[in-house]
Order: structure tokens, then sequence, then C-alpha cells
């Protein structure tokens, strides 16, 4: 969507700058002759390069170990799959679905087990992963023993099935970072899956994503729903499409012809 350029008039005025402070996609963008102007080409540009860099970018797991070392969950556990490199896990999704080694993983006898994974945004993780994980401690209100977390690197969410299996936990929370766009490069995902085992399909999770606050989905409203997920899971006794969210419905009752509306996630 592009207008003419702001003219050289001092008076004049931008028709889009009350809309741009809602949204972070490129509205309004301008025109010069019979292109962008100059500007909005190097802010495109630059968006692009920051979304390669958060794809690329290695994740540090000895600093997220240190970061979670206040929370009381002991120490983390650090494992990757078998991508070799940052390369190979682009170019081979299916290895980064599966572990290398699992063995420093022992049963924790843990109902809930965290994962912290890089995925396609390993900045991501840094910028906001021990603001989520507070959050869902705090959420969680002491209700279920938590494992201590695990790290994964060249990680998809379907590797933390193994993880799963091998802590024994009853259900797993997969934080990862989500693939960048071009207005936004660290935002997180949430993904759950209850009786986690390898096989398990998308259909058997449930996600919560874009978190990132200020602009995205802020850390408590992810962690409530969340935690509404855990004990739907429970009394369910599987995730996925079977299971709702239901932390908006009262919201939803209390606007007009809510009688009329149907809650679906």
């Amino acid at each position: 969507m592009s207008t003419p350029e702001h003219s050289a008039d001092p008076t004049s005025t931008d028709a889009w700058a009350s809309m741009r402070r809602t949204t972070q996609a490129r509205i309004g963008l301008g025109r010069a002759g019979n292109s962008l102007p100059s500007r909005r080409v190097l802010e495109f540009q630059a968006a692009h390069a920051a979304a390669r860099d958060a794809v690329h970018q290695p994740l540090d797991a000895a600093t997220i170990t240190d970061t979670l070392a206040d929370l009381g969950l002991g120490t983390p556990v650090t494992v990757t799959s078998r991508a070799a490199d940052r390369g190979q896990y682009l170019r081979r999704p299916d290895l980064g679905r599966v572990p290398e080694d699992l063995s420093q993983l022992t049963e924790s006898g843990a109902e809930v087990g965290i994962v912290i994974a890089d995925g396609l945004s390993p900045r991501a993780v840094v910028d906001h992963g021990h603001g989520l994980v507070t959050a869902l401690l705090d959420a969680f209100d002491g209700r279920y023993s938590i494992a201590p977390p695990v790290i994964a690197t060249q990680a998809r969410v379907a590797l933390g099935d193994h993880i799963g299996q091998a802590l024994g936990v009853t259900t797993l929370i997969v934080i990862i970072g989500e693939r960048p766009g071009l207005s936004v490069a660290d935002s997180l995902g949430i993904y759950l899956t209850h009786l986690p085992r390898p096989g398990r399909t998308d259909a058997d999770r449930n996600c919560i994503s874009n978190i990132h606050p200020p602009d995205g989905l802020h850390y408590d409203i992810a962690a409530q729903i969340t935690a509404a997920l855990v004990d739907g899971a429970r009394k369910l006794g599987r995730s996925g499409v079977a299971l709702k969210d239901t932390t908006r419905q009262a919201e939803l009752e209390n606007l007009d012809g809510a009688d009329e509306l149907t809650i679906d996630s």
C-alpha cells in the first residue's frame, strides 16, 4: 500500500502516522516516482538483515543457563539435535526433530517439563526466555512439580517429545524462537504437549505464539493461557485439537451478542 511521499510544504501532515503507531506492518510507505522512497527501502533492508541475523545467530546456552539459575528449578541440562550446525539445521528440518544424545537426562518424577529451544530465532530466547519462564512459574503458583529445565540447540518443536519422554513428565512445555519476519525478529512461541512421546503430531499440541512484549503478547498473558491449558490437559487427559483455551471466555461473554459467539481457541 503506498501513498504520495510527503510534500515539501511544512504544513502538510502524514495521514498514516496515527495508524503506524498501532501496527508493525508497513503501511503508507509513500512513493518516489515509480519506486519507494529511499528511506523506506533502507528500512526494509535493515529489517531483512535483522531477520537473517536472528536465524543464523547461535544460541549461547551458557548464558541462558546463568539467567535461569535464580529461578530455583535446578541446574539446566543442555542437549542438541542431530543437526551438526546451523546450516544443516536450516536445510534438514528432520534432523532438528531428533536428539543426538539424551543420556544425560533422567526420570525427573516431575509433572511438568520446560524446554527452552533456539528454534529459528535464538535471539528471541535470549531476549525473552527468562521473563517468560518467570511468568510461567508465577502462573503455576506451585501447583505442579517442575523438572530442571532443558536447553535444546538446533531444535525443532518435535525434539521436545523425546526430551519429555526421557524426563518422564506428564506435560511438556517447549519455549522456542519463532521464524523471524520483516517486522518481528525476536518472537517466542510455546508448544504444549500432554503425555509427550516420539510420534506426536501438531494435532497433539497447543500453540501460543507472538510472545514479545511490548509489541506482542505479554509474558503474563501467555503464562496464564499456558497454565489454563496445563490444567485442562490434565483433566482431559490430552492436549491438541481437543483442548481449547477458555481464558478469554469471560471477556467474550461481556460483549454484546456474546450468546451468538463460539469459543474456538
